[in-house]
């Protein structure tokens, strides 16, 4: 089977989606690797490297698409509502598409992705799990957001992280809170703290609470209680009603205004993000501090955010932008294509796909096949009537 890897053409974005140390495991499996003439060289990976590795480089992007068994992007199609569109002539039936679909976005760029004949799997859909956490480039990417976040903030903060004690006298250490500790959140704690600045987070689930201690942040606890459980089967956090937000926003204006910066991370999947971080509370933060709204692409948690920009209220600076994953694209690319090479050498065995719809993996990522939607998830989602001979017709 060849294992095509088209160049990315979002707009700006740097990454690739197989990088050249990950092309022996897939060799050595029997695969083929075949990208598209200059695909890494903006994440750091010139051609050159990819030949030595055992790739080929095809100049023209429609023989990538003539010639691959399965095609792997980052931004495929659904994710990328810009330029994605213009490979769907591209596809052809029966062809493995893997990357970030945001199936859970829109429903007319799902139809068309289906509508190519393509067997499309989704990796945010991912299931959390130990089996699946090879593969999982939701949390990979979510590590360099929260990376990347802190050292955004700490670049636009007219203060110093770290406390010094120095010649001029003793520098106190910044205040950094980070609202949502998922895997973008945990990671920015953990930068946060390795620059010094004293560290807090808060998250509505009781179970983060550990995981926040353990990498030295303080928890900030609320008097709040969630209706029903907190989080989902995938690990997320469960969207909540208007009353709870507006509590949940009143507890939260005084730790937000005695902070120098504010991370917000707080993504529901397919739905628009809780505001969490009010005009009012910007207002009552000290002239020049920080909010970096990781949850911009989906309208942010913070009220005043401007999604893509980065503006300035009340003296504090609101950072919009998204997909920061692609400004680290060297290491973000290498764990993509880690994760991504997992999942194939797990959906292929003998040289040959394997779609084993008993397996978790397999079911929950995989979104599109012989022209329709057949995700269950992602129909329920969009209120598809349910397909009554899915099951049957998937494992013939």
């Amino acid at each position: 089977m060849i294992i095509g890897v088209p160049r990315e053409n979002f707009p700006g974005e740097r990454r690739v989606a197989m990088v050249p140390s990950v092309v022996p495991s897939l060799a050595k499996a029997g695969l083929t690797v075949v990208v598209e003439a200059g695909a890494g060289v903006g994440a750091g990976y010139p051609d050159a490297d990819y030949l030595a590795k055992g790739a080929s480089i095809v100049p023209d992007r429609a023989e990538v698409f003539r010639v691959a068994d399965i095609i792997i992007q980052v931004l495929a199609h659904g994710s990328n509502d810009e330029t994605g569109a213009a490979d769907l002539p591209l596809f052809h039936r029966d062809q493995i598409l893997i990357g970030f679909l945001r199936p859970l976005g829109s429903l007319k760029t799902i139809q068309e992705i289906a509508a190519t004949g393509v067997t499309s799997f989704s990796v945010e859909l991912m299931p959390r799990s130990t089996r699946a956490q090879s593969m999982d480039a939701l949390s990979s990417m979510g590590t360099i957001c929260g990376y990347k976040a802190v050292l955004i903030a700490a670049d636009t903060l007219p203060r110093i992280f770290p406390m010094l004690t120095t010649a001029a006298g003793t520098i106190t250490p910044g205040r950094v809170l980070i609202i949502g500790a998922g895997v973008a959140g945990l990671q920015a704690i953990a930068t946060a703290r390795r620059l010094g600045a004293v560290t807090s987070a808060y998250d509505m689930r009781p179970a983060a609470k550990e995981q926040v201690q353990s990498l030295g942040g303080r928890f900030v606890e609320l008097p709040l209680e969630t209706k029903g459980t907190a989080e989902d089967a995938q690990g997320y956090a469960r969207a909540q009603d208007e009353e709870f937000y507006r509590k949940q926003r009143e507890l939260l204006g005084r730790v937000v205004a005695e902070s120098d910066v504010v991370i917000t991370a707080a993504v529901i999947p397919g739905q628009k993000s809780p505001v969490l971080v009010t005009a009012d509370m910007v207002a009552r933060m000290a002239p020049g501090s920080v909010i970096v709204d990781l949850a911009a692409e989906r309208g942010g948690n913070c009220e005043l955010t401007k999604s893509g920009e980065e503006i300035v209220a009340h003296g504090v600076t609101i950072i919009g932008r998204f997909n920061l994953a692609s400004t680290v694209p060297y290491h973000a690319s290498q764990m993509y294509a880690r994760n991504i090479a997992a999942f194939i050498l797990h959906l292929i065995r003998d040289g040959k796909l394997n779609l084993d719809l008993n397996d978790e993996i397999v079911r929950s990522t995989l979104v599109t096949r012989g022209g329709e939607i057949v995700n269950a998830r992602v129909r329920e989602f969009f209120k598809l009537p349910a397909l009554a001979s899915a099951a049957a017709k998937e494992t013939k």
